[in-house]
């Protein structure tokens, strides 16, 4: 007899999403979630944010030749990967269970947590050109979602992100510098050309931008501390270099797809042809390999509920399709 899912989390204290806010995510390829994030969340993740700039500054300090421009810049890194994988603050970020209640409604029910960044952005520093988050981190089907959480107020002056509303509904253009693979079937489309220098600061050399300049003005994502920014993968954005004399621009951005997904990558690198073994199940229920919270952060998965009966469905004289119970033997 057949067994039909029926997703439903564990209860906690859920944060629900509105259906105007899911048709806006689908229709413009972002939604803003505005307080999402507690003080306390918050303040744990800045001061993650804060440990993580004083050790790189730190190991600045002990370089033997500190003059030296390239390993200043290495050194000063506006953004660190994957500290979900080493510190039990940033893991309880990326499994916030919040922000895991949203991406459940928008790309769920089943979610795999993907990748965590902490970007740092002190004055002068960071930036961003126009780009998809797709032709980084690729999902079959392709189902990768953003989630970028403010630590502090982010505006156009220290380096906020700006989207373009609606390029969610383009497809992946494939940059000529990155592997790993294709989102789209090879020869599927006629006219998706290839682009180059995705990422780069100067529109004249990312040539994603002649894409871009299609659309009416991209718009900016001022955002303040608890506010998250939940966007498309094939949605465009960028950020500016941070412009202010003294603020920094802290943020921690996360990436999550369905957890139904393949998921042909890794940022720690993977054996065979997926990474799904190292990705944590988040929320709901995967028939695929996946990882487990390494601090023992809680998540919230699907529950399960034993049926005593079936339901399938059955054509009437009418013409109308009837749901009938199938019953178990005793």
């Amino acid at each position: 007899m057949p067994v039909y899912y029926t997703p439903k989390s564990r209860d906690h204290d859920r944060h629900q999403v509105t259906v105007e806010a899911y048709k806006h995510y689908r229709r413009n390829g972002y939604l803003i979630v505005r307080g999402l994030l507690p003080k306390e969340a918050v303040g744990e993740l800045f001061d993650l944010a804060e440990r993580t700039r004083m050790e790189k500054k730190r190991q600045t300090a002990m370089q033997e030749n500190g003059r030296d421009p390239l390993k200043e810049e290495f050194a000063q890194a506006t953004r660190v990967h994957m500290l979900s994988r080493i510190d039990a603050a940033a893991e309880r970020g990326l499994l916030n269970a919040r922000v895991l209640d949203v991406v459940e409604a928008l790309i769920g029910p089943d979610v795999y947590a993907l990748q965590s960044m902490m970007f740092l952005n002190p004055p002068g520093k960071g930036g961003q050109g126009w780009h998809q988050d797709a032709c980084y981190i690729k999902t079959h089907p392709d189902t990768l979602i953003g989630a970028w959480i403010a630590l502090e107020r982010a505006d156009e002056e220290n380096g906020c992100l700006w989207v373009v509303p609606g390029s969610n509904h383009e497809p992946v253009y494939p940059p000529e510098e990155i592997g790993g693979g294709n989102v789209h079937a090879v020869d599927a489309f006629q006219d998706l050309h290839p682009v180059q220098n995705v990422s780069h600061l100067d529109d004249e050399v990312n040539t994603l931008s002649r894409v871009v300049s299609r659309y009416p003005s991209p718009i900016p994502v001022v955002l303040e501390p608890g506010d998250v920014l939940f966007f498309d993968s094939h949605l465009f954005h960028r950020s500016y270099p941070n412009r202010s004399p003294d603020r920094f621009r802290r943020s921690y951005v996360c990436h999550y797809c369905n957890a139904r997904s393949w998921v042909p990558w890794d940022h720690d690198g993977f054996e065979g042809d997926s990474g799904n073994a190292k990705q944590i199940l988040a929320r709901g229920a995967t028939h695929l390999p996946h990882a487990s919270p390494s601090f023992g952060t809680e998540v919230y998965l699907a529950e399960r509920h034993e049926e005593s009966a079936g339901v399938r469905m059955m054509g009437m004289p009418n013409g109308m399709m009837m749901p009938v119970a199938e019953h178990q033997e005793e």
